[in-house]
């Protein structure tokens, strides 16, 4: 993968697997199906962020803008979910020291793989060089099947696409992050 933005080989139609949530995902009280999540606001040496587009399987017109990361394995501390998933979806190495925070949390309730689910996040801080490639070797067959692009974007050009971007108040909380953390974790809005 570039950092410019890459979209992976055509993908085959999403076998039975590509459409089923995972095992990480639990019903809730109410429920509905859910995890605890970890992402990575990846900043590079151009303060530029990194983001995923991804699609809706049942509608493939509609996509959307999001930050790397993932749920969090049973057992598992939510900062080094973070490190793991960013490998998994860009083949970019940190330690768990590597990241900052969490610098915000929020619980999200949104459609994924035709159902309602709700994900409770922490969000993490890291920076690299911008210049690493990225690779899409660790993606699952369920990343595959939905996700389009990822890239590179400057905070100014994220402000003006038309696609949806998550969460709704990315750019003012990674603007507030660029001169570095405050130790005050933002809890973020649920964009349902």
């Amino acid at each position: 993968m570039t950092s410019g933005g890459t979209r992976p080989e055509a993908a085959p139609e999403p076998s039975s697997a590509a459409t089923q949530l995972g095992d990480d995902w639990v019903p809730g009280p109410d429920g509905v199906p859910f995890r605890r999540g970890a992402r990575v606001l990846l900043l590079d040496d151009a303060a530029r962020i990194l983001l995923v587009r991804g699609h809706d399987m049942d509608q493939p017109d509609r996509s959307w803008w999001f930050t790397v990361g993932g749920g969090v394995d049973a057992g598992e501390a939510a900062r080094d979910a973070a490190v793991r998933e960013l490998f998994e979806e860009t083949g970019l190495r940190l330690a768990a020291v590597d990241l900052v925070g969490p610098v915000a949390v929020r619980s999200a309730t949104f459609a994924f793989l035709r159902r309602t689910v709700r994900q409770d996040e922490e969000f993490f801080l890291a920076r690299v060089d911008g210049s690493a490639a990225l690779t899409t070797d660790g993606w699952t067959e369920v990343e595959r099947a939905f996700v389009d692009e990822v890239r590179w974007w400057d905070l100014d050009a994220l402000e003006e696409v038309r696609e949806e971007v998550f969460p709704v108040e990315l750019v003012p909380l990674v603007r507030g992050l660029l001169g570095g953390w405050d130790g005050v974790v933002r809890q973020l809005v649920d964009e349902r």
